[in-house]
């Protein structure tokens, strides 16, 4: 029996369009460690999507650092789970983050919360009218 919902979306985790620079790192082939800054073009509760020059494998670890709107430093882990071609040489990395995914859910959630606008002054009387 083929199972049904195998053209159906699987990503679970919220997911937001956000062009968070990030420094990528991780080992190539030879042992030799490489470190790339780039920018993600999304991000999710569990992971990201970037585009980076350095070639990368699925399964591949990768060492993410960001920094959340207040400045604080965020460092994971991550796998990668998708290489894909793009433009002008790069590749796109899709990866889930492995450890310290409590650090990762700061990091979304510090960005969601600066992306909402400010709520109305609550010292501010609202008009009866």
């Amino acid at each position: 029996m083929s199972a049904p919902y195998n053209n159906e979306e699987r990503r679970f985790a919220l997911r937001m369009a956000l062009r968070l620079p990030i420094v990528v790192s991780g080992r190539a082939e030879d042992g030799s460690a490489w470190s790339e800054p780039t920018e993600t073009d999304d991000i999710s509760t569990s992971g990201a999507l970037f585009h980076l020059n350095q070639k990368v494998s699925r399964g591949e670890r990768l060492y993410l650092r960001a920094h959340r709107p207040d400045g604080a430093p965020i460092e994971v882990t991550a796998v990668v789970i998708r290489v894909a071609p793009a433009i002008y040489g790069t590749a796109r990395i899709g990866v889930q983050i492995d450890e310290s995914l409590e650090n990762w859910l700061r990091l979304f959630v510090s960005w969601v919360a600066d992306e909402q606008p400010a709520e109305p002054d609550s010292d501010t009387p609202a008009s009866s009218e």
